[in-house]
């Protein structure tokens, strides 16, 4: 077995899909807005937004991470987008760098330059 996706909720689907294709650049695989549902091509993992109604699943720590090249450009970039950082990018006792990032719904998520293995 291999792990195929990885759902984020959401309460605004089609405003989350906005923020993850148009602020984070991420492309769009389907759309349903009708079962509140919305997918992007991912590499190894597959990414989701899932729409609720349960409030406690929306505005949390996801435990995920975006890996990028260049994390202190992406982290300027994403900041002149208007994105929120609830951590901009730091240095770790482990060696790498992280940054932390919020979605419009308030959940968040890693920025990660991906050079070092710490999972």
């Amino acid at each position: 077995m291999k792990i195929g996706y990885v759902n984020v909720f959401v309460s605004k689907l089609d405003e989350a899909v906005t923020f993850y294709t148009e602020t984070l650049g991420l492309k769009l695989h389907s759309h349903e807005s009708d079962f509140g549902y919305a997918s992007f091509e991912g590499q190894a993992v597959g990414f989701a937004l899932a729409e609720t109604d349960d409030a406690g699943l929306v505005g949390r720590h996801t435990g995920l991470g975006f890996i990028v090249s260049d994390i202190q450009a992406r982290y300027q970039e994403l900041m002149a987008k208007g994105v929120v950082f609830e951590m901009a990018p730091t240095q770790q006792p482990w060696g790498g760098t992280l940054a932390l990032f919020k979605d419009p719904e308030g959940n968040i998520f890693y920025l990660d330059p991906g050079h070092l293995d710490h999972h």
